[in-house]
């Protein structure tokens, strides 16, 4: 069958150039092809009861599917070029933001509205941060919240499944070049099409590797984020997620002069098990409804790791850590804050008489056999330094799950327009290696519709 377009990857970068399309040029015929399933199926085993480890489901509900990973994300729009990927570098900061506001509008548009828009911007905490050796990034930040991120992209599906093929459970095996355009070809059959968008999202990274390779398309090796989640009472830093909501606060180490941030804060949240490639790592959402917050906040902090010469495997490094967290854990391992500066490894009597109740059932243990020293001691020094502007943070009690991955793809060599060596082949989100963020990974979909229209 023939397309004009065809999308590869239903995550927000894929979903937001087939909206744009749909709404800006209605004649296109437009077909999606996801590995994962539609929104209404992506149901993972291990959120229920009784099973608790990954069993390695063909599709990982979580990672793959409608929405892509970024569906269960807590859904954090943040509005800035100061973190969440370079795509300002490809198309200019302007436009960048005036993307991502698009986008905004949009998710406004179709279950959004009510949710409110943070701002860093002018806040009494950048002083605060500065006076204390750290920087508080500015971004405006829309939180929907898992909950109603789900909504938004219910509505958005709803608009769209009736005027563009979606192919679920339908992986893309590779794709080739023909004569006037590109042949995607699938188990279930071959598919051409003039343009060609792929967003696989960072689930797809060994995929577009190898695509990469096969179609001659040039590459460079991108960081890896490597850490643990923090979870603590929530009243800890109320004061800074009351008004800020999400805090990306960087901390220049004194003993490596390594950068150490804060990733994915969630008020009031809950600490999830992520699935990556078959490795289990940690993760954390919150959501919009009080009847689902708990009485805990949690994030991420992480230490970026970027290999040149002569290891170039930034991704296989941190599969190597994460895996070594697997084999003495089962999964997940969690440890107070206390015992991991006494040198001690945590025990599940210790954990229970603390005062932070854990939200993830994890394995006690101890986190200095699984991650480097560089690394831990960067996360020690940034702890006691939060402490500064948030009183309680290096409480014995504080929890810490490792390890918290996050892989970046590899960055493919695209033009100012998103579009590799091969005219019509477009590379877009965090697939790319370009974007880091579900606001970032939007526009890059918007800003290709718009160029492939014309």
């Amino acid at each position: 069958m023939n397309y004009d377009v065809i999308i590869i990857g239903a995550g927000p970068g894929g979903i937001f150039a087939a909206y744009e399309l749909m709404k800006k040029k209605p004649e296109c015929k437009i077909a999606v092809f996801e590995e994962g399933y539609p929104l209404e199926k992506r149901k993972c085993p291990i959120d229920g009861e009784k099973i608790k480890n990954c069993i390695n489901c063909k599709r990982c509900s979580i990672m793959c599917g409608f929405g892509g990973a970024g569906a269960f994300s807590d859904g954090k729009y943040n509005i800035t070029n100061d973190f969440g990927g370079t795509l300002f570098e490809y198309i200019g900061k302007k436009q960048a933001v005036e993307l991502m506001k698009y986008v905004d509008e949009i998710n406004m548009e179709n279950g959004g509205e009510g949710t409110k828009l943070y701002s860093t911007a002018g806040t009494k905490f950048k002083k605060l941060c500065l006076q204390n050796k750290l920087n508080l990034l500015d971004a405006s930040v829309r939180h929907l919240g898992t909950d109603i991120n789900y909504v938004v992209l219910q509505n958005l599906y709803d608009q769209m499944k009736d005027h563009i093929d979606f192919h679920f459970d339908t992986p893309v095996e590779t794709i080739e070049i023909i004569e006037n355009g590109y042949k995607v070809v699938c188990e279930k059959g071959n598919y051409e099409c003039e343009k060609c968008i792929v967003s696989v999202g960072r689930s797809g990274s060994k995929w577009m590797e190898k695509v990469c390779k096969e179609l001659e398309i040039p590459t460079k090796s991108n960081r890896v984020d490597i850490g643990v989640r923090v979870e603590l009472p929530a009243v800890i830093f109320s004061h800074l997620t009351d008004e800020l909501y999400e805090s990306k606060i960087v901390y220049r180490t004194e003993k490596f002069e390594d950068n150490v941030r804060t990733f994915c804060m969630n008020p009031n949240g809950i600490v999830v098990n992520e699935n990556t490639n078959g490795i289990i790592t940690v993760n954390g959402h919150s959501y919009e409804g009080n009847e689902k917050k708990t009485d805990n906040t949690n994030f991420a902090l992480l230490v970026a790791k970027h290999f040149s010469e002569p290891f170039k495997d930034s991704n296989g490094y941190g599969e190597s850590i994460a895996r070594l967290s697997n084999m003495l854990g089962g999964g997940v391992i969690v440890q107070r804050f206390g015992d991991l500066v006494r040198g001690r490894r945590s025990t599940e009597k210790r954990i229970e008489e603390g005062l932070v109740t854990p939200t993830l059932s994890a394995t006690p243990g101890d986190l200095s056999l699984v991650l480097p020293k560089r690394i831990l001691d960067g996360i020690v020094e940034m702890i006691y330094a939060l402490d500064k502007v948030a009183p309680g943070t290096a409480n014995d009690d504080t929890l810490l799950y490792g390890v918290e991955v996050k892989f970046y793809n590899m960055e493919v060599d695209i033009d100012e327009n998103l579009e590799s060596c091969h005219k019509g082949l477009y590379v877009i989100g965090d697939g790319s290696g370009v974007t880091h963020s579900l606001s970032h990974a939007s526009a890059s979909g918007v800003y290709v519709a718009r160029h492939i229209i014309g």
